[in-house]
C-alpha cells in the first residue's frame, strides 16, 4: 500500500481533528477479543528477548492501551532526539527562535557519528535550525543534535517534559559526553512516558496546527529504524530509533489511514541487539495488522473491497 503524497499532505494537515478520542469502554466487545489477541502475541514477542523490554501501544481512536513494563525507566539513545525536536518546536512557535535561523557550521562543534555534519565546510556552510532537525532525525546526526541542544537548552527541555506530566523522561547529557554517561547521567524515559508525549503532540495539546504537520513531517523524514522495517511502503511512520551496546528503543506514530497509533518499544540488558531489533519490528508489524483490519471492517467485522467484490452476499 503507497499512500500518494496528497494523501500525506492531507494527513498531516488534519492532524488535530482526529483528536476525538473515544473512552476506551466504548469499544464493541468483538473488536475487545481482537485487541487481547494482540495484547497475547506482542507480550509473546517480547517475552522471547534475552533482557528487559517495555512496550505500550495506544489507539488512537478508543484510547486503549497495551502496557507491559511501561514505568521501566530505560536508557533511549537516539530516541531521546524526539524531546530535542519538540522543544525547537515549542520555542518556535513561541517566536523565541525561528526554524529559519542559520548556523554556520563550526568545526569544534563535531563529534562521533556526525556523518552529515563531518562532511560540511566550518566556517562556510549555513543551515537552517529546521535543517538541524531534519540531519538530526533522518541519519541522527550526533553533532546537529548538540548544537540544537545548545540552542533550545537542556534544562528547557526537561521542564516541557515536566509541563506535559512526564516525571521520568529526562535529556541529561548531550550526544557522545561519555564521561556523563559514566557518571550515570544518561538520557532515559519509560515506554508509556514516550506513548503520552507522541499522543499529546497528535493531539493539538502542545503544537498549533501547522507546527504539529510540520514536527511529525519531520520526524517521518526516511531512515533505517524497526518500527517501519516489516510494514507496507509509503506508510507513513513519525519515529525515532536508539541503538546503543546492550540497548534498542524505537517511539513513534504509525498513520494507518483511519486508525493510526502510538508505539514504544525499549530493549535493556540485551544479549542479543538484533534479536531485539527484529521484536520491535514484529511489534510493530503486529499493532498494524490490528488496526489496518479495524480500518477497513465494518462495525461487524466486514471488509467490502474490489478484491473480494466477487463474492456474494
Amino acid at each position: 500500500m503507497t499512500i500518494p503524497r496528497l494523501a500525506i499532505f492531507l494527513l498531516l494537515s488534519t492532524l488535530p481533528i482526529w483528536a476525538q478520542s473515544a473512552a476506551p469502554n466504548a469499544v464493541p466487545e468483538k473488536q475487545r477479543l481482537l485487541w487481547q489477541r494482540l495484547e497475547r502475541d506482542v507480550r509473546q514477542v517480547a517475552d522471547g528477548v534475552d533482557g528487559v523490554m517495555a512496550v505500550a501501544i495506544t489507539d488512537l481512536t478508543s484510547g486503549e492501551q497495551i502496557l507491559i513494563n511501561p514505568d521501566e525507566v530505560m536508557p533511549q539513545a537516539s530516541s531521546i532526539k524526539i524531546t530535542v525536536l519538540l522543544e525547537l518546536y515549542r520555542q518556535a512557535q513561541s517566536g523565541k527562535l525561528r526554524l529559519a535561523d542559520e548556523y554556520v557550521v563550526r568545526g569544534e562543534d563535531l563529534v562521533q557519528d556526525s556523518d552529515i555534519m563531518g562532511g560540511l565546510t566550518p566556517g562556510v556552510t549555513r543551515l537552517t535550525l529546521r535543517d538541524l532537525a531534519t540531519m538530526m532525525v533522518a541519519v541522527s546526526d550526533n553533532a546537529a543534535t548538540n548544537v540544537l541542544i545548545d540552542r533550545v537548552g537542556m534544562e528547557n527541555v526537561n521542564a516541557s517534559l515536566r509541563s506535559l506530566g512526564l516525571e521520568h523522561t529526562r535529556l541529561r547529557r548531550k550526544m557522545m559526553d561519555l564521561k556523563a554517561a559514566q557518571e550515570g547521567r544518561e538520557n532515559v524515559a519509560t515506554a508509556r512516558e514516550m506513548t503520552s508525549l507522541l499522543r499529546q503532540v497528535y493531539q493539538g495539546k502542545v503544537l498549533n496546527k501547522e507546527m504539529t504537520a510540520d514536527f511529525f513531517k519531520v520526524l517521518s523524514t526516511h531512515k533505517d529504524s524497526p518500527i517501519p522495517r516489516l510494514l507496507p511502503e509509503g506508510l507513513m511512520v513519525a519515529d525515532k530509533p536508539g541503538a546503543l551496546e546492550g540497548v534498542r528503543t524505537d517511539s513513534g506514530i504509525v498513520f494507518v489511514p483511519g486508525r493510526p497509533f502510538v508505539v514504544s518499544v525499549m530493549g535493556t540488558y540485551l544479549r542479543d541487539e538484533r534479536a531485539a531489533e527484529t521484536a520491535i519490528s514484529r511489534i510493530a508489524k503486529l499493532a498494524y495488522d490490528h488496526f489496518d483490519r479495524l480500518a477497513r471492517s465494518s462495525e461487524y467485522g466486514r471488509v467490502i473491497s474490489t478484491s473480494n467484490s466477487s463474492v456474494k452476499p
